[in-house]
């Protein structure tokens, strides 16, 4: 791999990079779906415009203390008011899908009842948008954003929730079922579960610890109830996305190898289990047998067919038997559970988070392991067999300290390093038809606020200026590149 690169020392509205040159990836098969990924919160704002309701994380951010910095997703990167500038962004990258997700309280601001048209008509016309400039829509129906009124009522705590996210999902795919080709109902169930009801690091901030599980099988039961109103709406593929990671256990120990069993039935076979086997994981190191919370019949409709699995992947994740592992001993051995792993590891639970030492990490302290993306990918088709659908990997990024005019090496880096590891997963044969680089542009990264920069695209949250990063340069060539035809 050969990286150069040169900066000229004019004025910040002058300044030229010429991006890193970096060998040509290997060919990917044709028809390979190339795209960004954002999601409504982040980059959207116009939280209280036409019609939109209260969202779990507009009331999260109100909260002192919650959000790094006291920053909200109020403005964000203004996309809701900007989104022709973003997607003459996507057509010059040479993107041919865009995935993104609809803000479930500009749909159904209270969470119930007829859908809000003013809300229905951006997403419209976002979709037509892209259709004209080639980009195919995946849309995420759910990424986090609850509408508070249902969180009210319990959220996801509350299996009424699940019914109430199908006749969401009805409203969305009676506007835009006709245009859409690919549907992912869920976001990372086991983020938002564990995070968002488990240890209350992210909206809507309940620490429950594992009384959070009713929360899964309600996401899981939204998503099953789901599958078949879209079924009814539109022709287009459907799947449901997780946050997976390979479990390491930090030893050879029978000690470690059980906790790393543990945690892999927790972030791994939770949500896919049971949508792909039609029965849960091995919970009985948790001390659960049959949960109640788990009724006759429900297994059935969340193991309804599904056209794709989208896969998140960002680094593996060390544990130990709980009381063995070592301290953190910074950044640069962080998991990417993070403080995450620091709450779990008091909470009597059968695993302890352990850093991961001898790699370089990302500016969010994860560990950058780019071969880790296809042990994952074989160990997904290895587990599942016949009953795994062909592979999305719906978001892949890095953080990093960006400053303007710098390039932005490491994220090119990374990049590259993750993309030849997929290409490795394709050669053993696994079904992968896309790729989606997290994200097109930096926004607001949840708890961490704007602290945190995953973008191809340079945000100034002051002015709201965009500016291709050499990354996003970098990432055209390749497309391109991909484009030529085979010699």
């Amino acid at each position: 791999m050969n990286v150069s690169h040169v900066v000229s020392g004019r004025s910040r509205q002058e300044r030229t990079v010429q991006e890193p040159t970096i060998d040509a990836l290997p060919r990917f098969p044709g028809g390979f779906l190339w795209g960004t990924a954002t999601s409504a919160y982040q980059i959207e704002g116009a939280v209280a415009e036409d019609g939109r309701g209260t969202s779990v994380w507009d009331a999260f951010c109100a909260a002192p203390g919650r959000i790094k910095n006291g920053d909200t997703g109020a403005i964000a990167c203004d996309h809701y008011h900007r989104w022709p500038e973003d997607l003459a962004l996507m057509a010059g990258l040479g993107v041919n899908a865009y995935r993104f997700s609809v803000a479930w309280p500009r749909i159904q601001p209270e969470g119930r009842g007829a859908a809000n048209a003013t809300g229905l008509d951006f997403y419209d016309r976002l979709v037509d948008a892209l259709a004209e400039r080639g980009i195919a829509p995946a849309l995420t129906l759910y990424h986090w954003d609850l509408p508070q009124a249902l969180q009210d009522d319990g959220g996801w705590m509350n299996r009424d929730t699940a019914h109430r996210f199908a006749e969401y999902a009805a409203l969305v795919a009676d506007r835009l079922g006709d245009r859409v080709p690919t549907w992912i109902t869920l976001n990372e169930p086991f983020v938002h579960m564990t995070e968002g009801y488990g240890l209350g690091t992210h909206a809507p901030g309940e620490a429950l610890l594992l009384d959070a599980l009713p929360a899964a099988h309600h996401l899981l039961l939204g998503h099953g109830l789901a599958v078949p109103a879209l079924r009814e709406r539109t022709s287009g593929q459907i799947a449901i996305t997780n946050n997976y990671s390979p479990v390491w256990a930090a030893t050879g120990s029978s000690a470690d190898r059980a906790a790393a069993t543990a945690f892999d039935a927790l972030q791994n076979r939770l949500f896919t289990d049971p949508v792909l086997l039609g029965r849960l994981p091995d919970l009985t190191a948790f001390g659960i047998g049959d949960p109640p919370f788990v009724r006759d019949g429900d297994l059935r409709t969340v193991s309804a067919p599904i056209d794709r699995l989208g896969v998140n992947y960002y680094s593996p994740t060390m544990v130990a038997a709980p009381h063995t592992a070592p301290a953190p001993s910074g950044p640069s051995g962080a998991s990417v559970l993070g403080e995450v792993g620091d709450r779990l590891d008091g909470a009597g639970l059968p695993f302890q988070d352990t850093p991961i030492e001898g790699y370089p990490s990302t500016a969010f302290g994860w560990p950058v392991v780019p071969d880790g993306l296809r042990e994952m990918l074989v160990a997904l088709r290895d587990r599942y067999g016949d009953a795994l659908p062909p592979i999305l990997v719906t978001e892949n990024g890095c953080s990093a300290r960006d400053e303007p005019g710098r390039p932005d090496l490491e994220r090119i880096e990374y990049l590259d390093g993750h993309l030849r590891a997929l290409h490795r997963a394709v050669e053993a044969g696994v079904d992968v038809r896309g790729y989606f680089v997290w994200s097109l542009l930096d926004n607001f990264e949840w708890a961490e606020g704007y602290d945190q920069r995953f973008g191809l695209v340079h945000v100034d949250f002051t002015t709201w200026e965009r500016t291709p990063k050499a990354s996003y340069h970098w990432f055209r060539r390749q497309l391109e590149a991909q484009r030529r035809p085979a010699r």
